[in-house]
């Protein structure tokens, strides 16, 4: 496993993570199974767990924290968790504003059952709430050591510039990473808009969704499995069973097999070969799902190989 830094800032991450989203709490209800996945994670070099309140909501991140807290004490875990979606009726338990982060943060650490999280990231953008109290709330709940960075998931780029210059001209702190979804299959936005912005303001990228909701492994070859991703929500379905992606991901399967990789581990190395990315955060319901993937940490792919892929991509091969 290799660490990365979140862009120019000293927190390192583990290349490949682990994250909560759909999984813990939702399709993986079995604690041990859980835990299974989360000890093959750490063993194998994974220090970075990602979750969200609303994942599941709340129950991912309690299940997560009562697995974390059996753990020996001082054992070197990278937390993150979110706040912005609804968790209740009650029109002020969603959004950014101060009352709700501040609110937010405080019941994620609860449910973590830790002091504090290493990253809490705001969700989404929040158009409702001015600038100046999205990144005034954060700096205080960075200041108050509720969290050690903040972070943005999913912000427009002009967003991330505006929090960005905001904290610097008023001395607070800004946000160091930001969390967008990024993969073979959806490349054009991180790589036109976010990561230009990103690596202008030192801020290190962690993407989700790095396999495409499965399509990138070839789960799909031949139609959609009983109980698999595209089977349960339609939306991840509509978005990426279309003819063109299961054509491409055939293909890439001869680049992976020259390459002695499976098409899960040559997808997340796809994704680590740019510098600007520090981290794919995987999700896992079987513990031999995470094993797969921890095979593509220290994978460089050749350039020969990278030019297949791009052939490929476009449509061109």
């Amino acid at each position: 496993m290799r660490y990365r830094k979140l862009g120019k800032w000293g927190l390192k991450v583990s290349e490949i993570s682990l994250g909560a989203w759909v999984t813990f709490g939702d399709v993986v209800k079995d604690k041990e199974t859980v835990r299974e996945i989360v000890r093959i994670a750490y063993e194998g070099g994974v220090n970075f767990f990602d979750n969200a309140d609303v994942y599941a909501k709340g129950l991912a991140e309690e299940i997560m924290g009562e697995i974390l807290h059996g753990v020996p004490p001082g054992t070197p875990l990278v937390l993150s968790t979110k706040a912005y979606w609804p968790m209740s009726e009650d029109p002020n338990d969603r959004g950014l504003s101060r009352k709700h982060l501040l609110e937010s943060i405080t019941k994620s650490l609860k449910r973590l059952k830790t002091d504090y999280v290493d990253i809490f990231f705001a969700h989404r953008f929040d158009p409702e709430v001015p600038m100046e109290e999205i990144v005034y709330a954060m700096h205080t709940i960075v200041e108050k050591g509720y969290a050690l960075y903040w972070g943005t998931s999913e912000w427009p780029a002009a967003r991330i510039a505006e929090a960005v210059t905001f904290a610097k001209e008023n001395g607070l702190h800004p946000p160091v990473v930001e969390q967008p979804q990024y993969s073979m299959l959806y490349r054009e936005r991180v790589e036109n808009e976010i990561l230009p912005e990103a690596e202008r303001f030192g801020m290190g990228l962690v993407v989700w969704s790095p396999l495409a909701q499965g399509m990138l492994t070839g789960k799909y070859d031949e139609g959609i499995p009983e109980g698999s991703r595209f089977a349960r929500y339609d939306q991840f379905r509509e978005r990426y069973l279309t003819e063109e992606n299961r054509r491409k991901v055939l293909k890439l399967k001869a680049v992976a097999d020259e390459l002695g990789l499976t098409r899960t581990q040559l997808a997340l190395a796809w994704v680590l070969r740019l510098p600007g990315i520090s981290s794919a955060i995987t999700g896992a319901t079987r513990p031999e799902q995470i094993r797969e993937s921890l095979g593509a940490a220290g994978v460089d792919l050749p350039q020969e190989a990278l030019e297949k892929i791009e052939a490929i991509l476009k449509g061109e091969a």
